[in-house]
């Protein structure tokens, strides 16, 4: 155990590195935006074309990978993230920052392809949790980390994207030196919205929900802080507030979730999140330890609700299905991460600084009434027969490659297995 979690910390280094460049730089862009005076629209509409890079980078990152091998794919994609943080300090062009937006999101995509497909190579059955968690805990504390990239000092304008580019080039040095083999990339597979659907209304509908949630809060969180007062200190502290929320509420809620109708769990949830964001919309509310507070909590409840889509899907999916389904739930969310900023932009416009989350709560509201209908429509899953809860990101669905609820799919797999139960 303690060899291969060895062997993959220099993957989880580089990782870390990733994240907290990756994580600072939506924040930096929104909130330099802000201070040149585009509007909440231009700023919506440049943010989510990182998420529909992410969305597009898929099919050809896999590609690349399989033509070229990791090592150099990542070193190439690294480098072509790093030149294109790099470029935004040359105009405030919000079109160039518009397709620079997209490629970054392309490249991170592909690099999280590259190292989530070497993990799953380097875990065995028996560590893969403990892998998949580190995993997951070094993802959420470099994206928070990385909300405090913009207290440094930037006269010039161009510092905290010179600095961010040296985070996404170091994030390839780990992954470079390495004396670790390349693993083969997982074959993609294709799934059917329409199967999705037919197996998780439910699961499938809160995907794309939380995914225009998170993208909404991500690319306009920062935005909102500032138009509400916060200085840059208070700025960054918000945003790292709901961010660590995230990874602190994950397990309660999904201990809970294991133990009950998860529909009620999610329905809970978007409830208090609809609440939390209407209680963020009143202006006395945006200072203060309060606000963090209620930054804390929003971010606690609104990450648990992809990963309570996807417990609940696989609780109804076959488990040669598992992996395939995990990527139809994966698109439903960037195409909501990419909607999201879209719609809930020109309502901040409208309405101010609170139109972020009176967009976010009737998104929570929505799926709040979409799930109590499908309560009525299907009877619970026994809580014996539920699959455990896993925190999970939004990264790749490489990822859940080595999700450990897909170790049975694994054995489902391989018809020459004769030692699955």
């Amino acid at each position: 155990m303690f060899s291969t979690l060895r062997l993959v910390s220099y993957l989880l280094l580089g990782v870390a590195f990733l994240m907290v460049g990756v994580g600072g730089l939506s924040t930096i862009i929104a909130f330099r935006m802000g201070e040149v005076g585009h509007s909440s629209t231009v700023v919506g509409v440049v943010s989510s074309m990182y998420f529909l890079g992410l969305v597009l980078g898929t099919s050809s990152c896999h590609r690349l990978i399989s033509n070229v091998g990791h090592i150099r794919a990542f070193a190439a994609l690294g480098s072509l993230m790093s030149a294109a943080t790099l470029a935004h300090g040359l105009t405030l062009d919000p079109y160039v920052w518009g397709a620079l937006r997209f490629v970054v999101g392309f490249t991170t995509v592909g690099m999280y392809m590259c190292t989530e497909s070497w993990l799953n190579e380097k875990s065995s059955n028996e560590i893969r949790g403990q892998v998949f968690s580190m995993y997951q805990v070094v993802l959420y504390l470099g994206q928070g980390a990385g909300q405090f990239l913009i207290n440094i000092p930037d006269a010039s304008g161009s510092v905290l994207f010179i600095l961010t580019s040296i985070l996404m080039s170091l994030a390839v040095l780990p992954v470079a030196v390495a004396r670790v083999s390349a693993p083969e990339l997982p074959k993609p597979t294709r799934f059917r919205i329409g199967r999705l659907w037919g197996i998780s209304p439910t699961g499938m509908t809160a995907a794309t929900a939380s995914g225009t949630v998170m993208g909404a809060f991500y690319a306009l969180g920062a935005l909102f802080a500032q138009k509400a007062g916060l200085d840059v200190t208070a700025t960054s502290q918000f945003m790292g507030a709901a961010i660590i929320g995230g990874l602190v509420l994950q397990w309660p809620i999904g201990k809970l979730s294991d133990r009950m109708d998860r529909r009620l769990v999610m329905a809970g949830v978007a409830l208090l999140t609809a609440m939390i964001c209407f209680l963020m919309m009143i202006e006395s509310s945006h200072g203060g330890h309060g606000l963090l507070v209620m930054a804390m909590t929003f971010g606690g409840l609104s990450f648990t609700i992809y990963p309570l889509a996807v417990a609940y899907t696989n609780d109804y999916t076959p488990a040669e299905d598992m992996v395939p389904m995990a990527g139809g739930l994966m698109m439903s969310y960037g195409i909501g991460a990419a909607i999201g900023p879209i719609v809930a932009a020109p309502m901040m416009d409208l309405m101010g600084p609170g139109g972020l989350f009176a967009f976010i709560g009737g998104v929570c509201v929505a799926l709040l009434c979409f799930i109590v209908f499908r309560i009525t429509q299907r009877a619970p899953l026994p809580v014996e027969d539920q699959s455990d809860y896993q925190t999970i990101q939004r990264t790749s669905a490489v990822v859940y490659e080595f999700y450990p609820e897909t170790e049975n799919a694994d054995q489902v797999d391989d018809p020459e297995d004769d030692t699955r139960c």
